[in-house]
C-alpha cells in the first residue's frame, strides 16, 4: 500500500501532530515488522516537521537490557550505543519519563552526537512495564519542544507499544 505524506505546511503544530498520528496509525495497521514501521515513522516525522534536525529510535539491547542501541532514524549519523542513565536518551530510559531539554549544552552529561543540536525531546516506549526503546528528536533551535510535542510523541510511543 502506498502512503503519501500529507502536507502540514502552514498548519498549527497540534494539527500537524494529529495528522501525523493518523498517518502513523495507518502505516502500522497492516505491517508487523518493527524495523519497517519505525523506519517509516521516523521518515514521516522528519518530512512533516522541518524543525526536526534528527528523529529516530533507540531500542533496548537484547543482549544488555541496560543499554540502548541505535534503531531506524532520519538525519546525520548518530551515536550507536547509549547506557541507561547517560545523556538525555539514557536518562529518559532509566527514569521511564519524557525529558525535554531546552539547551543541550546545559544538560549534565549530554552526549554530543550532532554538534548542530540545540534542544531535544526523548520519550520512552514502555511495553510490558519495561523500556523497549525511546523516541529521540533533536532540533537545531533552542527551546524548540514543549507540551504539544510531549503530548503527541507520548501518544505515538503508546501506539508503538503494540509492536514490541
Amino acid at each position: 500500500m502506498a502512503i503519501g505524506v500529507v502536507s502540514t505546511s502552514g498548519m498549527p503544530r497540534e494539527e500537524a501532530y494529529r495528522t501525523v498520528i493518523a498517518q502513523a496509525r495507518q502505516l502500522i495497521s497492516d505491517e508487523k515488522d518493527l524495523v519497517a514501521n519505525l523506519a517509516n515513522i521516523s521518515s514521516l516525522l522528519k518530512h512533516t516537521f522541518e524543525d526536526y534536525l534528527w528523529i529516530g529510535f533507540y531500542l533496548t539491547s537484547q543482549s544488555d537490557p541496560g543499554e540502548l542501541v541505535l534503531g531506524p532514524f532520519q538525519g546525520r549519523p548518530a551515536c550507536t550505543r547509549i547506557r541507561f542513565g547517560k545523556g538525555v536518551c539514557g536518562t529518559s530510559a532509566s527514569e521511564k519519563r519524557t525529558v525535554i531539554v531546552d539547551d543541550v549544552d546545559k544538560f549534565p552529561g549530554h552526549i554530543v552526537c550532532d554538534s548542530l543540536s540545540r534542544s531535544e525531546i526523548v520519550v520512552p516506549i514502555i511495553s510490558g512495564g519495561r523500556v523497549a526503546g525511546v523516541i529521540d528528536v533533536d532540533s537545531g533551535y533552542p527551546a524548540n519542544f514543549g507540551e504539544t510535542d510531549r503530548k503527541y510523541l507520548e501518544e505515538l510511543a503508546e501506539m508503538l507499544t503494540q509492536l514490541f
